[in-house]
């Protein structure tokens, strides 16, 4: 495999043969945040570099914060697989992907080191610059693949990440009382939540009904967004700190 010049200075290259050219000269304008999902980083970084894996990112970032860049960024790497977000379904093409070194929900949900968030802080701060990404085009890989992904889980530090220029974020409202909507529930209300969600950005279908599809979106904005109470069930919780996300985007408070 050929080595290449990193992007990012702090990176070591460690090439990949898993990528392709962007579609349409497509620069990226938007980053995905994956974990890796395995046991080990070794075992993970190992794969990504595989041919037969087909998997790929373009960067790693290990749990002691080291990185490593596996595809150079003007390539399209394959790290999203199927997925959607505002309409675009060749997330590959359209983004930066980011693989963080931790077990996931396979392993316990291990919580992510000090030292891993703050590389990642860096290095989406360093990519956003130079390719001018706007906080709420940095997303999760559960956000543009619901049902299919989860990663990289709730218990990622969003919140962190938003205080230091990255992501966007509302304080979610707490869990409490008040009505609710759940799969099966068909109306008006239904129809409104939906819009919400693709308004955000979700691939959500608009059709009056909560089906399984709609209760696996509303579970990845809770995972994202509302990670206390993750059950794909629209409470006024979610339906409130979805509502004030809409708001705070520049497209809706300019």
């Amino acid at each position: 495999m050929t080595p290449f010049n990193c992007d990012y200075g702090p990176a070591r290259c460690v090439p990949s043969p898993n990528h392709g050219e962007r579609a349409r000269g497509r620069s990226p304008d938007m980053i995905i945040l994956h974990y890796t999902g395995m046991e080990t980083a070794a075992g993970a970084l190992d794969w990504l570099c595989r041919d037969e894996s087909q998997v790929s990112c373009h960067y790693f970032v290990h749990e002691d914060g080291r990185i490593d860049q596996l595809v150079s960024e003007n390539r399209r790497a394959w790290h999203a697989g199927r997925s959607i977000w505002k309409g675009e379904t060749d997330i590959n093409s359209a983004s930066i992907g980011i693989e963080i070194a931790n077990a996931g929900h396979p392993g316990g949900l291990p919580d992510f080191p000090d030292a891993q968030i703050e590389a990642v802080i860096e290095l989406c701060r360093d990519c956003g610059n130079r390719w001018s990404i706007v906080p709420e085009r940095v997303l999760a890989h559960s956000d543009v693949a619901p049902i299919r992904k989860v990663d990289p889980g709730e218990k990622f530090p969003w919140k962190r990440l938003h205080e230091h220029g990255i992501g966007h974020w509302v304080e979610p409202a707490a869990v409490g009382g008040g009505r609710f909507f759940q799969r099966g529930d068909e109306g008006q209300p239904v129809q409104a939540l939906q819009s919400m969600l693709s308004l955000y950005g979700y691939g959500t279908e608009i059709t009056g009904v909560f089906c399984e599809k709609t209760e696996g979106d509303v579970a990845a904005f809770q995972r994202h967004f509302r990670p206390v109470q993750v059950d794909g069930i629209a409470d006024m919780s979610t339906i409130d700190t979805l509502h004030r996300l809409l708001s705070a985007l520049p497209s809706f408070s300019g």
